[in-house]
């Protein structure tokens, strides 16, 4: 094993760790806002308690769409690992997998604590918590046509109140579309290692972009603390993915 890839496995075990420390944290607070004890103890006021947060809240609405954006993550690194022998990049696909499924597992924990579902209510557009807690007019900086990073995406268009328009399964930004995702599952050897990477760095350009939102819009300070962890972690992976792909001959798009 090399020092970069005990180094990424190194992040990973910590991250998994961090994200074990969070969801106590997250379990704590929601006991205290339902007035829940473990100690046999009378609950305290509930003036004093900290709430939940509400279903069409940015903490909600993160947890919802993270969860379906590394759903898809996870997804892609699986198909890769079937459609390549190269070590470096089977590594790197599990390490994301692995992460990024323990932090959705996290999110929609976090979901049944506070007791919200886990499906926005029909018709409510994926990110329209961005644009209704201060991102497309309220001067938050989060307007979905005007992201860090959004730029590039492809055929992803603006539009609804999220300033997002779903395109051939993509729900969020930098999400793969459902036209990519066969491109990947057919693709072989070097040419399914450049398209997972290029793939893969359109989602975490996306996924640091809600991850910011979060990390300025969400009460919960717990999530607020995974939600920055998330900024780091993948802009760190965003670095490792273009140095790999220029080992290839290859580029973000």
């Amino acid at each position: 094993m090399t020092a970069a890839q005990a180094t990424r496995r190194t992040q990973w075990a910590a991250g998994s760790a961090v994200a074990l420390a969070l969801l106590f944290a997250g379990v704590a607070t929601v006991a205290t806002a339902r007035g829940d004890t473990t100690d046999g103890k009378q609950p305290r006021a509930a003036s004093t308690a900290v709430r939940a947060p509400a279903t069409d809240s940015a903490d909600a609405g993160f947890a919802r769409d993270m969860a379906v954006h590394h759903q898809q993550a996870v997804e892609m690194s699986f198909i890769v690992r079937d459609r390549t022998q190269d070590e470096e990049v089977r590594r790197f696909a599990y390490d994301i997998a692995n992460t990024q499924a323990n932090q959705r597992g996290m999110l929609l924990a976090w979901l049944d604590l506070w007791e919200l579902p886990k499906v926005a209510a029909a018709g409510r557009e994926p990110m329209a918590w961005m644009a209704a807690h201060g991102g497309r007019s309220g001067g938050g900086g989060h307007d979905m046509a005007g992201m860090d990073g959004m730029d590039g995406m492809g055929d992803m268009t603006a539009g609804s109140d999220s300033g997002f328009t779903a395109h051939d399964g993509a729900l969020m930004p930098g999400m793969a579309t459902r036209t990519e995702l066969d491109r990947l599952r057919k693709a072989d050897g070097k040419q399914a290692e450049i398209l997972y990477l290029q793939l893969m760095t359109d989602h975490h350009k996306g996924g640091i972009a809600m991850a910011r939102g979060c990390a300025e819009l969400c009460t919960v300070k717990a999530e607020r603390r995974l939600a920055n962890g998330m900024v780091e972690a993948q802009q760190s992976e965003l670095d490792a993915m273009a140095q790999m792909l220029a080992a290839r001959g290859a580029e973000p798009r």
